[in-house]
């Protein structure tokens, strides 16, 4: 049997490699159309950073050594250009010649390309580059070197734009992000993006969100925005994400779908009999809700390029779809997220509840404790887990990791508490922010607490709301206050509690959350109307800093 795939990388080295190991006596015949079939994608901006000092540790693997190991026929330079699905059969282009290649099993694992918006003055621009492969890394780190480039521009405030800003800034450079989205980390929710606009503008990025480049000058030295600014630009790094790479599947006859990505079933069959597709380029299923949606991630390709060639032995194997988990480091920061977000939900008109928490890296009395900023989205009756972000120094991947596997398990906000960690001081807490967000879940579930969200509060104080403010006097003198806040200290509530309305609904806010649902608690229990606001006063200065009064 003569298995051929089409691209390496994530999905198809996964797929080759895994049957080798399943049959010693196929035919295995990888084809990519670039120079390198095996590197660490993942891994490019941080050696632009410089981070990763060779060159030669992004390289995994080389045909060589695939050939060595796995007896592999990996043909690099070998991009195929057209499927004939009826006779099986692959046209393929290397520099030298073009040729015919026949198969039994086809695997398409092409990857996503970039997503390179329309903008006058694009073509005649010379310093406009993307980042997906070796070759792009290399193009990058010689153009800066060559013309000592110290301003850059990057177009897309993504997974990758926020990395390559980063990287950009390490090397000394001025860096300015231009995102059309309101917000940069558009796949997370306003509030929690808030963190990382603040940390990108303390590292001295300069931010321009809700605009497009609208078109390049001077051979692309000037980007003009929406708004008629111009900035100068050395360099631009174009990341305005990606869409799936199907020239050639299309050429087979496959059904595409969403965004133009390649349908399959669940056994990774595409609509042509014998062709199967992998990775970036296919349409999954989103695990929580069931609909198809496009998750470009490393850890979804390399599964599917292994249960594919499961598949393709004989074993059962099913592709269940994604919940898309990923993580970006900005500076000091880590942004994880996992499932759906708000707007996500919002827009598909789903009931849900949302919880933000502020936890502990590790015991708060030890040293070098990191705050962590956790999201949680649920279903408000059944407590199905929709989602969860989180932002801080330290701890995030874990808490993001252990909600993902939850959420994989088909468990609910209210096993949360359950869950049970490791626990010593510099690696944890007796009560993980996990644990906790399981808790502060269940008492809105259970009527215990009710929360205002950070976007309601404006609303809620024009209805007539009163918001309480239960941190100290030196908290107030040291971080300032809401806007039309009054304030009691927790330790003195009881006692001043005669000075509230009972006739007012009142709002509670404190630095996190946790002293204002004691002060909820409290009040409800002696006949007053009280909610608590959700994040407190952490989250809404961090997302609405002009509210602050110092």
């Amino acid at each position: 049997m003569r298995i051929v795939i089409i691209g390496g990388v994530a999905g198809g080295m996964s797929a080759a490699t895994r049957l080798r190991r399943l049959n010693e006596t196929a035919e295995i015949i990888v084809l990519e159309k670039g120079p390198y079939v095996s590197f660490a994608n993942c891994g490019l901006p941080y050696y632009v950073a410089g981070e990763i000092d060779e060159r030669t540790d992004l390289l995994v693997q080389t045909p060589e050594t695939l050939q060595a190991r796995f007896d592999l026929d990996v043909r690099p330079n070998s991009e195929a250009i057209s499927i004939d699905s009826d006779n099986k059969e692959v046209v393929v282009k290397t520099d030298q010649e073009t040729y015919t290649l026949g198969y039994d099993k086809l695997i398409l694992s092409p990857g996503a390309k970039p997503f390179i918006p329309q903008a006058k003055g694009l073509e005649e621009a010379e310093n406009i580059f993307t980042l997906r492969s070796v070759p792009d890394v290399d193009a990058i780190a010689n153009f800066i070197n060559i013309h000592n480039s110290k301003k850059a521009v990057v177009i897309g405030a993504g997974f990758i734009g926020l990395e390559m800003a980063e990287s950009l800034a390490q090397r000394g450079m001025e860096v300015t992000i231009v995102e059309k989205a309101p917000h940069v980390l558009p796949p997370f929710d306003e509030e929690m993006a808030a963190y990382i606009t603040k940390e990108l503008v303390a590292n001295g990025i300069k931010l321009y969100t809700g605009l497009a480049a609208e078109s390049f000058e001077e051979k692309g030295k000037i980007v003009v925005l929406e708004n008629g600014e111009r900035l100068e630009s050395d360099i631009t790094l174009m990341s305005a994400g990606v869409k799936p790479e199907t020239t050639v599947a299309l050429t087979a006859g496959v059904e595409t779908g969403l965004r133009g990505g390649i349908v399959v079933d669940d056994q990774y069959e595409t609509s042509q009999k014998d062709i199967y597709a992998v990775g970036d380029a296919i349409v999954v299923k989103q695990q929580i809700n069931g609909e198809d949606t496009m998750i470009a991630l490393a850890s979804p390709a390399n599964r599917q390029g292994r249960q594919v060639a499961d598949v393709i032995s004989g074993l059962k194997r099913k592709n269940k779809g994604s919940i898309g988990t990923a993580i970006v480091r900005v500076f000091k920061l880590a942004a994880a997220s996992t499932g759906l977000n708000e707007r996500q939900l919002q827009q598909a008109d789903e009931a849900y509840e949302v919880i933000h928490i502020q936890g502990k890296s590790h015991a708060g009395y030890y040293p070098n404790a990191k705050t962590i900023v956790l999201k949680l989205l649920f279903h408000p009756t059944t407590g199905k887990i929709y989602g969860a972000q989180a932002i801080g120094e330290d701890g995030v991947d874990k808490r993001i990791d252990i909600i993902a596997t939850a959420i994989k398990a088909g468990m609910t906000v209210q096993e949360l508490p359950e869950l049970e960690f490791t626990y010593a001081p510099p690696f944890g807490s007796a009560k993980d922010p996990v644990n906790m967000a399981g808790y502060v879940a269940l008492n809105l579930m259970e009527g215990i607490s009710e929360s205002v969200q950070w976007y309601e509060l404006e609303d809620k104080q024009a209805e007539g709301y009163l918001l309480l403010d239960v941190r100290n006097e030196g908290e107030l003198k040291s971080n300032g206050r809401l806007k039309d806040a009054i304030n009691i200290p927790l330790d003195s509530l009881r006692d001043r509690m005669a000075e509230l309305p009972k006739d007012q609904p009142i709002i509670v806010s404190c630095h996190s959350g946790l002293r204002s649902y004691a002060a909820e608690r409290i009040l409800k229990q002696n006949g007053y109307q009280a909610k608590n606001l959700d994040g407190a006063f952490a989250l809404y200065s961090t997302v609405k800093p002009e509210k602050v009064v110092k």
